[in-house]
Parts: structure tokens; C-alpha cells; sequence
């Protein structure tokens, strides 16, 4: 006798908590609100991800960040990074950039007068344990391949091509209008889904760009590109060890 598995599925428009600094602007999403009956805004490790937009010729100071590691995922563009360490960083869409921030770590952002507009997603991961030793991780991607997720970054002691210090994954994809394919599963994760460009459904489920979905259980669910679509997927453990004492990802 087969066993029955069940997924339920929890969308969110686009979120209404943003930021304007002018020529520096955030919108935060936070996973946790997708789901009606959850207490906190983040679900489990995954705290915010959110959506930044820079123009051209804009600096943000050096400032410090705790207990909290920071993934910056840009898709078209350059984020230029500076930091106490002495590095000098550009991450474009061949490169991921990896903030764990630890006990404390200091950097500047930065787009360049000939720099075309960005925009990014800069994701915001709990760590297991407060005040761990910083770091930063800057590495290429594999190239994509359409109609294939790629993994981004995954948990400390795996082969993705960044780390983070608690039990979250994350996967891109780009996929034409009309493609399907399964969203990323593994036991005992549930997944968070975000359209960064163009519209998809998931199952039955309508998302259109910039909003989300948060899928749990033990079944299966179903990716279609409405339009032709740029997708993130994390893979998450809601039950994993958390800290909440990050500078933003608290």
C-alpha cells in the first residue's frame, strides 16, 4: 500500500515592507508570513530575502553586521563590496557572494557612475550558534542551464558553491513560458518559492513577479512558467537550531 503524501501551499503578494534611501531601496519578504498560522516572520533559518535595488553611482557606507550570514544573488549587473579585510569584490551573475557575519564583520557597498542599475536579492540566513567566527566567501557559479535549477548556496560542509551556517539551500532557475519542472525536495524540508522575474504557478497556486510561495509537507509540487521566468527555490529545515540576535536577519 502506497503512502499518501500531502503538500499545502501558502502564497503572499508582494510585500509592503520596503525601505527608500533614495538611490539605495529594499523591499523585505519574509517567509514566515506566508503561513497564516505562523508566530514568527522568518520560517526557521531563513530570516528576510530581500529584494535591494542600487542605481548607478551609489556608495553604502561601511557599516557592521552580527550573527547573521548574508548571501548576495545577482542576476544581471554588479554589486562592487569592500571590507575591513582588504577585499575588493565584484559579484555579477557568474559569481555568489557569501557574508557569514559572525561575531561582527565590517563592508561598504557600491555601484560605479558606468555601473547599469541593480537589482539583487540579498538573502538573510539564522546561524545555529551566536558569535561565530566571521568570514567571506566570494566563488563562481556553474553556468546555468535553462530549464535546470543550479544550487547557490547550501549548509556548512557541503559542496555548493558557497556555505552558510545553518540547514538552508538555495537553487536558481530560468525557465521558458510553458516549461514545467518539480521544485527541489528533500526529507523533512519545506520549500519557499520566489519569482523574481516573470509568472509561474506552483501546482494551482498563480505567482506573479516579486511574489511568493511557501510549500510544506511530503508531497510534490509542480513549477509552470507562465512567462518566460527567473525563479529562486530555498530548501529549508523549519526545525533546525536558530539564533535570532542578526543586525537585520533577526
Amino acid at each position: 500500500m502506497s503512502q499518501q503524501t500531502t503538500t499545502e501551499i501558502y502564497t503572499a503578494p508582494r510585500t509592503d515592507v520596503s525601505q527608500n534611501q533614495g538611490k539605495f531601496r529594499i523591499h523585505f519578504n519574509f517567509p514566515g508570513r506566508n503561513h497564516p498560522d505562523h508566530e514568527d516572520h522568518g520560517y526557521g533559518p531563513l530570516a528576510t530575502v530581500v529584494e535591494s535595488f542600487m542605481d548607478p553611482d551609489t556608495l553604502i557606507g561601511m557599516h557592521p553586521h552580527r550573527n547573521e550570514e548574508i548571501v548576495s544573488w545577482v542576476p544581471a549587473g554588479v554589486m562592487r563590496h569592500d571590507d575591513r579585510r582588504g577585499n575588493d569584490l565584484v559579484t555579477d551573475s557568474e559569481h555568489v557572494m557569501a557574508m557569514n557575519a559572525g561575531r561582527e564583520f565590517w563592508h561598504a557597498e557600491r555601484t560605479d557612475a558606468d555601473d547599469p542599475p541593480l537589482r539583487m536579492l540579498q538573502i538573510f540566513v539564522r546561524p545555529h550558534s551566536l558569535d561565530l567566527d566571521p568570514d567571506i566567501q566570494h566563488e563562481p557559479l556553474p553556468d546555468p542551464v535553462d530549464g535546470e535549477w543550479r544550487r547557490v548556496f547550501g549548509p556548512e560542509g557541503s559542496d555548493a558553491p558557497v556555505t552558510v551556517r545553518n540547514e538552508v539551500d538555495l537553487y536558481d532557475l530560468r525557465l521558458d513560458e510553458g516549461d514545467e519542472i518539480t521544485l527541489p525536495e528533500r526529507a523533512g524540508r519545506d520549500t519557499y518559492v520566489y519569482v523574481f522575474e516573470g509568472a509561474a504557478t506552483v501546482d494551482d497556486a498563480t505567482l506573479a513577479e516579486t511574489e511568493s510561495a511557501l510549500v510544506v509537507g511530503d508531497g510534490t509540487a509542480t513549477l509552470t512558467a507562465e512567462d518566460d521566468a527567473i525563479v529562486v527555490a530555498f530548501l529549508i529545515d523549519p526545525d533546525a537550531p536558530i539564533t535570532r540576535q542578526g543586525t537585520i536577519g533577526r
